[in-house]
């Protein structure tokens, strides 16, 4: 993965493909690697250059464990866009939804479209619960034991429907691999969980968007994605059934779909 200096950061990314530009961003916690399993294939079989990277907090890119905002990380993806070629489809999940959102309403002159998954433009008393928790351990130092803490991740970011079926085996062992212990990088990207009511400014956006909202995600639920959706001008708002806050990966096919045919429509 080539690493390169913007937005004064040295931040890593890969390029696949051939076509327009589509760049996506990845949510709290995770490389922007993990759209590799599904979605980027898709989408360069449909004809599209796809960028994938890692946020700040994510090495190789600069961890950044001093603290970052959100304006950091809107000025890291609009600095690779422009590295780019200055103009692209913009693809983000979580966090990086939020990223998206507020890159279309800054610099709209970057983005031709903007597909927003698993997302919300305000925090509400569920989301603010468990982001504070999530931080008072890490601060406090608490590891949870490796099996607990891979049940809870499952409980928390997958659909009930993935639950009941064999894979949730493979799900347990890799969140038990992972283990509940962050980075610096990445604790201070949790603080990026809280945030200001923003949907009054997503009424400016300007740009066509997509809002994906995952039916059984408990983390960021479907209402929240919903509103983001009412709140932007002509927005498109669809839901995805059987899907947890990871459903780009456990429905792939279905969220593929949707991209596929809002980026080529």
């Amino acid at each position: 993965m080539p690493v390169v200096a913007l937005n004064g950061i040295n931040l890593s990314y890969q390029v696949r493909g051939q076509g327009d530009l589509v760049v996506m961003v990845m949510g709290t916690g995770s490389p922007g690697r993990v759209w590799h399993a599904h979605q980027v294939p898709a989408l360069v079989a449909a004809g599209f250059r796809v960028a994938t990277f890692d946020n700040r907090g994510i090495p190789p890119t600069d961890e950044c464990a001093g603290g970052m905002e959100m304006a950091d990380l809107v000025g890291d993806t609009a600095a690779l866009v422009e590295s780019l070629g200055g103009r692209a489809h913009l693809v983000g999940t979580s966090l990086g939804a939020r990223v998206v959102q507020e890159l279309a309403l800054a610099r709209p002159e970057l983005v031709s479209k903007a597909a927003l998954l698993g997302t919300a433009g305000r925090n509400d008393p569920m989301q603010l619960a468990l982001s504070r928790g999530e931080r008072a351990l890490h601060d406090k130092g608490i590891t949870l034991p490796g099996r607990y803490y891979a049940a809870v991740n499952a409980v928390l970011n997958l659909s009930p429907a993935t639950l009941r079926g064999e894979a949730v085996r493979d799900w347990l062992d890799i969140f038990e691999f992972g283990g509940s212990a962050v980075s610096g990088g990445v604790r201070a990207q949790q603080e990026l969980d809280e945030h200001d009511d923003r949907l009054a400014a997503y009424r400016r956006i300007p740009v066509p968007c997509l809002v994906v909202g995952f039916a059984d995600d408990r983390v960021l639920p479907p209402h929240l994605a919903r509103e983001v959706a009412d709140a932007i001008p002509g927005a498109r708002y669809e839901e995805v059934a059987d899907a947890g806050h990871y459903g780009y990966l456990e429905q792939p096919d279905a969220v593929n779909r949707l991209l596929v045919d809002f980026l080529t429509g």
